[in-house]
């Protein structure tokens, strides 16, 4: 049996009396395009924290590559290989795509024992990289703030696959695009699995999940309701869970059927 990449067991986060997560357990397989699913409120958020080593869980265990991991800080998360690419991008509009690219992890050049950022080589392996990911960049000088949402979102995830992501965290990453963007990011992702990367795809859009998704986890109030696999589970049953089926159906009960 093929032992998942990373194993989240029996996760609990509190904050002071308020419980965001009440014991959620979760596997993620290399290659896999596992996809999180709830309403706001849920606790997506604060799990993705936890996984990724912004939040340290109050209770529960962190297994990667079947070892115990304690992440302290998410750089600690990072160099174990798992990346996040959050909603915001962290990047700087006005600055090149190759500079974003390589920001943090700038190539140095000695010239005259002096350092220098290394133009040629950042610009050669910013386009190689865009390019497998289907991006065809005017060029690498090219402003991040010309590019759409979906091609920043793509700069974002080619930079963490390039930079070693084992797992990639994608939080909300379709939110806020139109329709031809939309299809450009979920094909990113179904690249990235075809390498073998776990993609962990937070969204609260089924119709997303659906089209690159291979298993499917809900949360709801800090607990999740199970995991399915695809071809197990309808968008309308994937529907019913996130919105919280079982309380629509009682609700609409005591009230005559009128919900």
């Amino acid at each position: 049996m093929v032992e998942p990449i990373i194993r989240m067991k029996n996760i609990e986060k509190h904050f002071g009396l308020v419980i965001a997560l009440a014991g959620v357990s979760v596997d993620i397989m290399a290659g896999e395009c596992h996809c999180l699913l709830g309403d706001n409120g849920a606790g997506k958020s604060t799990f993705i924290k936890t996984m990724s080593g912004v939040h340290k869980p109050s209770k529960g265990e962190i297994i990667f590559s079947g070892e115990a991991m304690k992440f302290e800080r998410p750089r600690d998360a990072i160099a174990a290989g798992v990346a996040t690419v959050y909603q915001d991008l962290a990047m700087i509009p006005l600055m090149s795509v190759s500079r974003n690219f390589f920001m943090g992890n700038e190539p140095i050049k000695k010239f005259a024992g002096i350092s220098f950022f290394d133009h040629e080589y950042a610009n050669r392996v910013t386009m190689q990289e865009m390019k497998k990911m289907g991006i065809n960049l005017r060029g690498p000088d090219q402003a991040v703030g010309t590019l759409s949402g979906g091609e920043r979102q793509t700069v974002a995830i080619a930079r963490a696959v390039h930079f070693g992501a084992k797992v990639l965290i994608l939080d909300e990453p379709t939110s806020a695009l139109g329709v031809r963007q939309t299809s450009n990011v979920l094909a990113t992702i179904d690249k990235v699995r075809n390498q073998g990367i776990a993609v962990v795809f937070i969204t609260h859009n089924v119709r997303h999940a659906m089209a690159v998704g291979d298993r499917f986890t809900v949360l709801n109030r800090g607990k999740t309701l199970g995991t399915a696999i695809r071809g197990e589970i309808t968008p309308e049953e994937l529907q019913d869970l996130m919105a919280g089926g079982q309380e629509l159906a009682s609700l609409e009960g005591s009230l005559g059927g009128t919900v």
